[in-house]
């Protein structure tokens, strides 16, 4: 039995939410670096406290996932981790800035922690999203779930990196003094904490999911069968194989964008701004959260096209080419020296990250039964937080020692990953 169609705004709740999850996920990636360097981290440690993030998604979305599936409760099933994971990820958003006051005496420790603290939190609340599109829509909506899932995506991430430039036009001061982080930036995790909140209630409030006896009857399951718990090596044992297929993708594809959230900040300091200036550190982090606010722009743009393209030539062709795409933003990046002119390259990147957002989840999603959605959409995960902690554990010794301290030659190395990503899904066999 098939699922009923859903509309256009029926599509669009299932995903609002994570719009706002998006804008503190990209507070993160534009800030995380500065905040640490301002309370006393060095260059060649960055990459450490970059680990929180994967190292929580890899050890939670497939405890979100398997317990999710086995949940059955008034509010939904994929709904009470949503909600309540978006509560906690608003606290951790507020707490960040106040770290400095929170351990005095050793601020950069409590930073790290509720870095931790927030990334745990943000994945309570991803990851079923994941699994809530693919439980909601029929395979012939997928793709379009996925896409409107992006676009939201990428729209939070526009408003996430903008968000000091705009404080800063407001009059907050974004002036850097050492110990504390800057007004400008505070503000922002305070504003993008409550937009995470209010948007995320839209979700909870507007969905409603299938209760058990029709999604058992959409599935082809026995009506109030409840899923077995099966052991961590049965799940890993029975992995699609297109999984697998897809993880070699994702891994040099997330490497590549590891690279970028935490080298792009030292390797455009010093770059020649107008009139023959060089960026100053307060300045470069502004300009990176302009950065980091340009590649989302082209990734909406691209999200509008890629579902209709990819039901014309197929998923594989369209992942493929805005992986490559992406390979030419990150090439394009290490021969420009001006700053206006590093925003092209971001189109490029833009076209990748639409893709990387949208296609591998469209043929995953096939390819996996609804009882196991979740659980596998968890252990999907593990795609894009392994590649994070190899480059966060080796990338400090990779700058220092083999590259002589200089962050651009990363940027490089990011391109070369991108590349082999793009080649790599010629090797995925889609359903």
């Amino acid at each position: 039995m098939k699922k009923p169609k859903l509309s256009f705004w029926q599509i669009w709740n299932l995903s609002f939410g994570f719009l706002g999850v998006q804008i503190g996920y990209s507070l993160q990636n534009s800030n995380t670096s500065t905040i640490f360097e301002s309370l006393g981290a060095d260059l060649s440690h960055l990459s450490y406290f970059w680990l929180a993030a994967p190292v929580a998604g890899l050890v939670i979305q497939p405890i979100v996932g398997l317990f999710s599936d086995g949940t059955w409760t008034r509010f939904g099933r994929r709904v009470p981790f949503i909600l309540g994971g978006a509560i906690v990820s608003a606290l951790a958003l507020a707490l960040m800035p106040n770290a400095p006051l929170l351990l005095a005496f050793a601020p950069l420790a409590m930073g790290a922690f509720i870095l931790l603290f927030m990334d745990l939190s943000f994945n309570v609340t991803m990851q079923p999203f994941r699994a809530l599109v693919a439980d909601m829509l029929d395979d012939s909506q997928k793709t379009e779930g996925y896409v409107v899932q992006t676009f939201l995506i990428n729209l939070g991430a526009v408003v996430g990196a903008v968000l000091p430039l705009i404080l800063t036009r407001c009059g907050v001061s974004d002036e850097v003094v050492p110990g504390q982080v800057a007004q400008h930036i505070a503000w922002s995790y305070y504003i993008g904490g409550a937009i995470l909140l209010a948007t995320v209630l839209v979700t909870a409030f507007r969905t409603r999911e299938y209760p058990p006896e029709e999604f058992a009857k959409y599935n082809d399951e026995t009506v109030g069968e409840t899923p077995e718990r099966p052991s961590f090596v049965e799940l890993m044992r029975n992995v699609p194989r297109v999984m697998w297929q897809l993880g070699v993708v994702q891994f040099f594809s997330w490497a590549a964008l590891f690279l970028m959230w935490t080298y792009l900040k030292p390797a455009i300091t010093g770059v020649a701004a107008s009139g023959g200036a060089v960026l100053s550190e307060g300045e470069a982090q502004t300009w990176v959260g302009v950065l980091n606010g340009t590649y989302p722009v082209p990734a909406c743009i691209a999200s509008l096209f890629i579902a209709r393209i990819a039901g014309r030539w197929g998923n594989k062709l369209v992942y493929a080419l805005c992986l490559l795409f992406g390979a030419a933003g990150f090439a394009g990046l290490c021969f420009l020296s001006d700053k206006y002119a590093l925003m092209i390259p971001m189109v490029g990147i833009g076209i990748a990250w639409a893709g990387i957002l949208a296609m591998p989840y469209a043929i995953l999603s096939r390819a996996v039964e609804a009882r196991r959605m979740g659980v596998y959409m968890g252990i999907f995960n593990f795609t894009i937080t392994v590649p994070q902690i190899v480059v966060g554990l080796s990338g400090g010794l990779i700058v220092t020692q083999l590259f002589g301290g200089r962050p651009m030659a990363m940027i490089a190395l990011a391109a070369v990953f991108m590349l082999l990503a793009a080649v790599s899904v010629a090797f995925v066999k889609d359903k």
